[in-house]
């Protein structure tokens, strides 16, 4: 082993593998350890909360880190993400309104088996020439005047080394943040409960009604992230590659205490009062539980991520939020993408100084922009027609904006950046307006919408924005072109706003389909006249939300 080396990243899980699989692969000279404090294998177990990707983070395993083939082996290809609303019908699946793809996606997802994966990269990464330092607990770490002194235990020993970087990819135990006090809470309380259960499940066999099967190619179901939904809390099922499945109940505690069902007998009867069709198909089952893992209070922030002291913090042991839409390899991409370019900038002899303000400000108002997705919004979570409003709107902007940026490099353009984030009335400046405009409108609908819906399917592929939004992912822009494309999809949200908005005021007030509306002070707190400013309607985007709308007349 070395004693000096250009990166040393502390924590071997998902978040420092793949940072060192990307530095390696941009720069194969850099010379990289890896320290995780566990002494083996990680285990065959519940790892992580949620073991799913979508788009953002798919790309960047894909595509970025060159992991198709080996995902395509190894890993499950996933159905997209399928929910199950309508909770006056939980016993009978088939009379549930469903929200999910028919089809096989153009723009591919995996079911992700975390402890087979982060052992494979291991592999992976050292085959690149990256040292993993397995059963090494990292116990302090200095500046120095050419970069940092490390020390960590193994086996008794305690070794120095010094690295011009250091990365802090340790998850919770979040060793940078603990040092330097950069700690910060997050008003999302929720809290979680998840085990793998030995062999498939595939909810298509919960219900003989041959119809309902038909709506969705056979397997293709059991491949999806499948949600159960009610007020307060989510249902989780993952296939995993191993032929088992992951199942977890996410919930808040303001409706469903963690103490109700954070104990593998009190999740059965939690299951039991709550989605009695779960427990129907899983009591039986019971003994083929593998394992059973808990996570209090899992939101949280951090102060600063990047320093020009060169250190950086990546993974959970940063940012996280909610696993609901499975974005975690997707707050890791971004990380690692912002990570990855200052340390390889700043081994070339740049000033990142700017880079530095630059990327943590964007990175913040990302994870600014995700929060009122999020928060208070549990308590929507059993109102079908707002929560097929939400979630389409919810991908909307991701696949919009978010993967788009991400995926045509974006985030590290300081000239896409500028123009999109920087400037006056900017794009980027009215999304994230728009963003939380939308998402109190969608608090204020929520105390509106009380009908009960049933056996209804919605597929995103029926609404001709999702799929041009989502099949716009891979397509790539020069950057002047990405923030043309950027400020164009603005446009789009805007009018998909603006139309949603209009069928709930004609609910609530009886307002005309034809008011003019400005989608920045759209309100159901009182009846809105006429906006000479609004925007008129598009009659393409008023017939595509039009298919979201499960209300009549």
């Amino acid at each position: 082993m070395k004693k000096n080396y250009d990166v040393v990243i502390f924590g071997g899980g998902l978040a420092g593998l793949t940072l060192s699989l990307q530095l390696k692969k941009e720069n194969e000279n850099i010379s990289i350890l890896v320290l995780e404090k566990r002494e083996g294998d990680a285990l065959d177990a519940a790892h992580k909360v949620g073991e799913s990707t979508v788009e953002l983070g798919t790309h960047y395993l894909r595509e970025v880190l060159d992991l198709k083939d080996y995902l395509e082996e190894k890993q499950l290809p996933k159905h997209g993400l399928r929910f199950f609303f309508s909770p006056e019908h939980k016993n009978d699946i088939d009379k549930r309104v469903e929200l999910g793809p028919r089809e096989l996606l153009p723009v591919p997802s995996h079911q992700i088996d975390r402890g087979t994966f982060e052992n494979d990269l291991i592999g992976i990464v050292r085959a690149k020439g990256v040292e993993v330092e397995l059963g090494a607990k990292v116990t302090a770490t200095e500046p120095t005047e050419n970069g940092h002194s490390t020390i960590y235990s193994k086996d008794k020993e305690e070794i120095n080394l010094s690295s011009k970087w250091i990365v802090d990819a340790t998850g919770r135990n979040s060793f940078l943040k603990r040092k330097l006090k950069l700690k910060q809470d997050l008003d999302h309380g929720i809290s979680s409960a998840w085990f793998r259960i030995k062999g498939e499940i595939d909810v298509d066999d919960w219900s003989e009604n041959k119809d309902w099967s038909s709506y969705v190619k056979p397997g293709l179901r059991r491949l999806s992230t499948v949600h159960f939904m009610d007020k307060g809390y989510w249902i989780w099922f993952i296939p995993l590659a191993t032929g088992n499945t992951s199942v977890g109940i996410v919930a808040d505690p303001a409706i469903h205490p963690f103490d109700t069902y954070n104990k593998l007998d009190k999740a059965f009867e939690w299951f039991k009062k709550n989605e009695p069709i779960v427990y129907k198909n899983l009591i039986d089952k019971k003994e083929d539980i593998l394992d059973f893992k808990v996570l209090k209070h899992f939101a949280h922030s951090c102060e600063k991520l990047y320093s020009t002291e060169r250190w950086a913090i990546t993974g959970e042991s940063g940012l996280f939020l909610d696993p609901f839409y499975s974005p975690g390899t997707d707050f890791i991409a971004l990380n690692n993408a912002f990570v990855g370019d200052l340390i390889l900038r700043d081994l070339k002899g740049e000033d990142i100084d700017l880079r530095i303000n630059v990327f943590e400000r964007t990175h913040y108002a990302w994870f600014e922009n995700w929060i009122p997705i999020y928060q208070n919004k549990y308590k929507l979570w059993g109102k079908t027609q707002t929560m097929v409003w939400k979630i389409f709107w919810d991908w909307a902007i991701y696949w919009s904006v978010h993967t788009l940026l991400f995926t045509n490099h974006g985030y590290t353009n300081i000239m896409v950046l500028r123009n999109l984030f920087a400037k006056d009335n900017c794009a980027g400046e009215k999304f994230g307006q728009l963003n939380q405009q939308m998402q109190k409108l969608l608090l204020e609908w929520g105390e509106f919408d009380d009908e009960a819906f049933e056996n209804n399917y919605i597929d995103p592929f029926d609404i001709p924005f999702l799929q041009d939004f989502h099949r716009g992912i891979d397509e790539q822009h020069s950057p002047r072109e990405l923030v043309k494309k950027v400020e164009d999809n603005v446009k789009i949200l805007e009018h998909i706003a603006v139309e949603m908005f209009k069928l709930m005021s004609r609910k609530v007030y009886g307002t005309s389909m034809n008011l003019k509306v400005d989608p920045y002070i759209m309100t159901l707190s009182k009846k809105l006249n006429e906006n000479e400013n609004g925007l008129a309607t598009d009659e393409g985007i008023k017939n595509d939300v039009a298919v979201m709308w499960f209300y009549k007349g």
